[in-house]
């Protein structure tokens, strides 16, 4: 069974601070961007039907309505009225290779920044906020209960900072089980929800076929983390690289311009491989680098959700970030 945790009777001067950051940083400069981006952010479950209107690029091919699409030989799409008052679950992977990336860059610094800016933005319109915190083992991890308001969101910032495991010894070393993460979150979500999964999709094969059931189900939006340096390796010589999911250390010479080309090739591969199983999944997906600036990254995520900021068309420089 998942540990819940309880908040602590005040939220700590870290998570503060780190808010604080991300508020002035990043939120401010989206406020004007986010004027009733509650739809986009979030896709309400809405069960009345209030219009209908041709298909464009962006719009879910499960709302389109066959029969007028027959009938007017264009194809057109059901749109609904859509709940506002919902609730958004972040499924994390907290495993060790999320750590990769340099000092106050790394993978897991852009899933901090991620996740405290979306929490926070979908807070002030309303909706609970909750997560499941995953370390890579074989349980399912720290669940903190859905809940609205700041504090609620500086106790997520405040538990990425403390871990996956509210108490108890680290895990063993061993290769990520996804899939127990995406398998036990089906369980735990009774009710429709928005669900982002923010991992590198470093893991044991399997995770993609819970993740489609749970994207029969919920909202669901993969926000995959990576590192350039995961894709191509410059040359730097002889290089002692450790695989920190199993501990595993290896020497390697990469000046020899061969082994630069076969790691390349290999992960061009892993590349392909990924994007294709989450395709299968039938999921939104997200890519964060750790050399993208977040507010780029946020708004190419408001792009993908079909949401089309005025201000970015008439800002040549904000649109070039999307």
């Amino acid at each position: 069974m998942p540990e819940a945790a309880r908040p602590p009777a005040a939220a700590p001067a870290a998570a503060e601070r780190l808010l604080q950051r991300l508020e002035w940083t990043v939120i401010r400069r989206l406020d004007g961007l986010l004027q009733g981006a509650s739809r986009t952010l979030l896709r309400g479950s809405g069960i009345d039907l209030a219009d209908l209107r041709e298909y464009q690029p962006h719009d879910d091919v499960r709302h389109i309505d066959w029969n007028v699409t027959a009938r007017l030989a264009t194809p057109h799409v059901r749109v609904f009225t859509e709940d506002r008052d919902m609730t958004a679950w972040f499924l994390l992977d907290l495993s060790p290779s999320v750590d990769f990336g340099a000092p106050g860059q790394a993978k897991r610094d852009m899933l901090a920044g991620f996740v405290g800016v979306l929490a926070r933005l979908l807070q002030r319109h309303g909706n609970r906020v909750g997560a499941v915190l995953h370390d890579g083992s074989a349980a399912m991890g720290r669940v903190l209960p859905a809940r609205g308001g700041r504090r609620q969101v500086l106790q997520l910032l405040h538990a990425l900072a403390t871990g996956a495991r509210p108490s108890g010894p680290a895990p063993a070393p061993g290769i990520t089980e996804l899939q127990r993460l995406l398998g036990g979150a089906q369980g735990l979500l009774r009710r429709r929800s928005a669900v982002f999964v923010v991992s590198d999709f470093l893991s044991a094969p399997g995770w993609d076929k819970p993740l489609a059931r749970l994207a029969q189900r919920h909202d669901v939006v993969a926000v995959r983390l990576l590192d350039p340096l995961e894709l191509t390796l410059p040359d730097m010589g002889l290089l002692l690289l450790r695989d920190p999911e199993t501990g595993e250390q290896l020497q390697v010479d990469t000046h020899e311009r061969g082994f630069r080309h076969r790691f390349a090739r290999l992960a061009a591969q892993r590349e392909a491989d990924l994007r294709a199983s989450l395709a299968r999944a039938g999921v939104d997906t997200l890519e964060l680098s750790t050399d993208e600036d977040l507010l780029a990254a946020l708004l190419r995520f408001m792009q993908l959700r079909g949401h089309r900021p005025r201000v970015a068309a008439a800002n040549p420089a904000l649109a070039a970030h999307g």
